[in-house]
């Protein structure tokens, strides 16, 4: 395993829907879908692997979050997600209730 690999990997994390608020109104997240591994995608991030990143883009597997999901993630709060920082983004991935 890469050195940055081993370092994205010990960065996941768990946050509640209000602690991510502020990165969303600084339009800072990304929401990686489901099957996707956030390590994966922050991986190819750092290391400017655009061709990975323009596909997971077009498949829209990696979006931004919508307003609807912002509505209903406003309705609950407690609402938990996995995380990895790089900045200047957060990748945020929901976690099934």
């Amino acid at each position: 395993m890469s050195d940055l690999r081993a370092e994205l990997t010990q960065s996941v994390d768990e946050a509640e829907w209000e602690w991510l608020i502020p990165h969303v109104q600084r339009d800072a997240v990304i929401l990686v879908t489901p099957g996707l591994s956030l390590v994966d995608v922050g991986e190819a991030l750092a290391s400017d692997n655009s061709q990975s990143v323009q596909q997971w883009i077009d498949e829209q597997l990696i979006t931004k979050p919508s307003i609807d999901q912002v509505g209903k993630w406003n309705g609950d709060r407690q609402k938990r997600f996995h995380t990895l920082i790089l900045q200047p983004f957060v990748l945020v991935q929901e976690i099934a209730a």
